[in-house]
């Protein structure tokens, strides 16, 4: 993404037709990384995060926060519209898979919430793992909350793989000494409770 003010109009504009169209009540702030702020029509390109200044050099990414009465429509059902507008706008912007993380959307905090909610989630699952000895494998995510995910579990030095294809893909937190080249997929089903129990705490109430 060579010219982020660019792509930040390009989503900005992308918003203001899904907003117009959509009805929903949804204001948008688009804050960028790298670049000097200025004001798309129908939004607002706010400064970058805390601790970013806005002429430095480094990684180039726009975050998008949206606000108003209707953000639990983006954020239901594990955020599933918010995913989607993040991976449309990806696509708009042609990004590679590998680029994604560039673009980030969120919702009232949705995110550092569902972030907050991993981390416990992992706590629990690296405890289960050492005191069973067996793989527990996590509900399906998106590429960017199984990288922060397979960060997270490093900490505890037991081995983590990522399983399964497409949206369907998770993580599986090993034993240590585990042979993860196995895919879990591939292993007993009866191991696949323990992802539903997981994926019951992830699910939007």
């Amino acid at each position: 993404m060579d010219d982020v003010a660019k792509a930040a109009q390009t989503i900005a504009n992308f918003l203001q037709t899904f907003t117009s169209n959509s009805g929903l009540r949804l204001r948008y702030r688009v804050k960028l990384r790298g670049v000097k702020a200025s004001v798309p029509p129908g939004g607002e390109v706010g400064p970058p995060p805390p601790g970013q200044d806005a002429d430095s050099e480094g990684p180039r990414n726009l975050y998008i926060e949206f606000s108003g009465p209707d953000t639990p429509v983006l954020t239901g059902h594990n955020g599933e519209v918010l995913n989607a507008l993040e991976h449309l706008a990806a696509k708009i912007l042609r990004l590679e898979p590998e680029e994604h993380d560039l673009v980030s959307f969120d919702a009232d905090h949705f995110k550092a919430n569902r972030d907050r909610q991993m981390r416990n989630s992992a706590a629990a699952a690296i405890e289960r793992v050492r005191a069973t000895g067996r793989p527990h494998p996590f509900p399906a995510m998106s590429s960017r909350e199984r990288r922060i995910l397979h960060l997270i579990l490093s900490e505890s030095g037991l081995p983590t793989a990522s399983s399964g294809e497409g949206p369907g893909r998770f993580v599986v937190l090993y034993p240590e000494g585990a042979d993860t080249s196995v895919p879990m997929d591939t292993q007993s089903t009866a191991r696949r409770p323990d992802a539903n129990r997981v994926r019951d705490t992830f699910r939007h109430r």
